[in-house]
Formats: C-alpha cells, sequence, structure tokens
C-alpha cells in the first residue's frame, strides 16, 4: 500500500484508536473490535485486517511510526545539522511521539519478547533504523551501510528499554543516556576510520 492508498489513510486512523484500547486490553481482537467500531467500521472486519493477531497490528503500528516520524523530521528542517545531531533529533521525536503510548509499546516489547518472534522484531528494529538514517539524509551504499545499522539498532533498542523506565520530565535522562550511547558511536566510527587507514600500509609492507 502507498501514502496515497485511502484503504491506507482508513487503516492509519484504526490503529491509532487501537492505541487507546491496548494500555487495558493488550494486542487483542477485542481491543480491535473497538478500534474498528470507533472509526465507524464492521468490528468484524478484526480477522479480515489482521490475520495474524497481535503481531502483525504491533508491526502495522511500527511502520505508522517510522512514517509519522519521517514527516516529523521533514517538519523540524534539520539540514543545518550534521549527522550525529539529526540522528539524536529524530530518534527524539520518535520517543515524544511514543510518549502518550508507552504502555503500548511495553505490551507490544513483551509480545516481541516471545522466541517465535524473534525474526519479526528484528525486522521491525531494522526497518526503523533505516528510516532513522534515510531521515538523517545518509545514503551510503557501502559497507558503512551495514555497520551504521548495526551500531544504531544497538543505541535505538537500548535507548528505547531504558525510556520504558524512565520517568524523568520530558523524556531528560534518556535523551542524556542517547547522548552516551551516540558519543559510544561515534568514538567506535573514528577507530574504524583510524584501522581502515592503517590496513593499507601493513598491506604495502608485506607486498
Amino acid at each position: 500500500m502507498t501514502g496515497t492508498d485511502p484503504t491506507h489513510h482508513e487503516d492509519d486512523a484504526v490503529i491509532r484508536a487501537l492505541l487507546v484500547d491496548v494500555p487495558f486490553d493488550g494486542w487483542t481482537t477485542r481491543a480491535l473490535r473497538r478500534a474498528l467500531l470507533a472509526n465507524g467500521r464492521d468490528p468484524a472486519d478484526a480477522v479480515l485486517l489482521f490475520p495474524g493477531g497481535a503481531p502483525e497490528m504491533i508491526e502495522a503500528w511500527s511502520e505508522l511510526a517510522d512514517r509519522d516520524m519521517v514527516a516529523a523530521a521533514r517538519a523540524a528542517d534539520l539540514a543545518a545539522y550534521r549527522t550525529p545531531a539529526r540522528v539524536r533529533a529524530i530518534v527524539s521525536l520518535r520517543l515524544e511521539h511514543n510518549r502518550p503510548h508507552r504502555e503500548a509499546l511495553r505490551r507490544a516489547l513483551a509480545v516481541l519478547a516471545v522466541p517465535g518472534h524473534a525474526r519479526l522484531a528484528a525486522r521491525i528494529t531494522a526497518r526503523t533504523v533505516d528510516a532513522i538514517w534515510h531521515a538523517a539524509g545518509d545514503r551510503s551504499a557501502d559497507f558503512s551501510w551495514y555497520t551504521k545499522r548495526a551500531l544504531l539498532a544497538g543505541v535505538y533498542t537500548s535507548t528505547l528499554l531504558f525510556w520504558l523506565r524512565d520517568t524523568s520530565d520530558d523524556d531528560a535522562e534518556t535523551i542524556a543516556f542517547l547522548d552516551r550511547r551516540l558519543a559510544d558511536v561515534a568514538r567506535i566510527g573514528k577507530a574504524r576510520k583510524r584501522i581502515e587507514a592503517v590496513i593499507p600500509k601493513f598491506g604495502g609492507a608485506s607486498a
């Protein structure tokens, strides 16, 4: 489905309504039926909309959250920032948007923690991380594409888990945690560049 597909927008509205009941009923068919009813749709469509149940609902929410995050990043006009600062701002925007849905996210992570959903959890994280990098303006297609995303996946996941326990105003402690993790990544990046600069010298010496 594309962003211009009217069905897509209808489903987005259902997902947003679903988030209201998830803290109470979980990612259940009951909550989905209520969301459909709230949008003037037949509750019986619940089985047709997400036949895979909770995992499909959670993935659909994650995709919607990714699109919302990218739109918010564009609206924030981060062009003047350097890439690390853009990444920081985009992750912060994601957390800000998730703030009203902290319990829904906690329940979603509990579902994804089931061993049978490991592949889905990895796919959701990879898609979000890719969206963050693209929103930050990264268009690399070389080997660094993989390393950047692997590093950010660790940063994003650990930050999200920290955020779920954060009781500070405006997620201040989480942002401080995010800053520390991004600083660690920056140090790793600098070390990697130094190693890459040295390796050709050793190659030339042994030739």
